[in-house]
């Protein structure tokens, strides 16, 4: 009796395992989700925008009127005179402008905070800065003057690799900037009478600051729309990650 031997079979004719098991793809990284936050800070910039230009026609007005003969609001030594109806007036509108800066500015710091960790966990890369720079980073003298828009920058080519960076950020940085220079921008030393007093006697710097402002906060709804909308394609997966460049805003 031969012994039986087995026989190797190759090509066409070799059986097929049905039992092979396909590799399994990564699980895609679990991203927070940013279109709501987005909206709200979008609606928040416009507002604050449309109220620093609603300060800025009252200054105008200010200008325009001219300084009674009483002289400034702020006698000096303590001493402050009455105000007219229009000073008044600004000073309401001053103090709504203010509040709607201050709720912008948490809502965008929000949806900052959100699009960071995502861009975060898309990269698989740690942040350059640390979370306390996202809030410090405003603040402090000389850091403020690159690291907000290095976060933002940063979010957005982890979040898009290889991809431009959109126009509006610069252009927003840039008007920014200005705004904080101008000593009466969205940081600003003087009080409400001291402005009063500057749209008297010299307005121009005002209206320079104004226009930077509500300028910002166009160019910061752009900012806001075109990451929002990079980090949207990897939340539906509509866009792999590191494909299909999004043309920059």
């Amino acid at each position: 009796m031969s012994a039986w031997r087995p026989v190797l079979v190759v090509g066409e004719d070799a059986p097929v395992n049905d039992h092979t098991t396909p590799p399994i793809p990564a699980p895609a990284p679990a991203l927070r989700p940013v279109r709501g936050m987005a909206r709200l800070a979008v609606i928040s910039l416009a507002l604050a925008g449309a109220l620093w230009a609603v300060r800025a026609v009252w200054e105008i007005r200010l200008a325009v009127t001219g300084e009674p003969a009483s002289g400034p609001p702020d006698q000096g030594e303590g001493v402050h005179r009455p105000l007219t109806s229009l000073e008044n007036s600004y000073h309401l509108v001053s103090a709504v402008g203010g509040a709607a800066v201050l709720i912008c500015a948490i809502v965008f710091l929000l949806w900052l905070d959100n699009v960071r960790d995502n861009a975060r966990a898309l990269s698989g890369h740690k942040p350059r800065y640390s979370g306390f720079w996202l809030y410090a980073g405003w603040l402090i003298p000389i850091a403020n003057l690159w690291i907000p828009r290095s976060i933002i920058a940063d979010a957005h080519q982890d979040s898009a690799p290889g991809q431009r960076l959109p126009v509006s950020l610069n252009v927003w940085w840039g008007l920014w900037l200005i705004g904080l220079f101008s000593g009466v921008g969205l940081m600003y030393g003087d009080d409400t009478d001291q402005l009063i007093a500057r749209a008297y006697t010299d307005p121009w710097m005002l209206f320079v600051s104004d226009a930077a402002v509500i300028g910002a906060a166009a160019a910061g709804i752009l900012v806001v729309r075109a990451l929002t909308a990079v980090q949207e394609r990897h939340l539906h997966g509509t866009v792999p990650y590191g494909d299909s460049p999004v043309h920059p805003a």
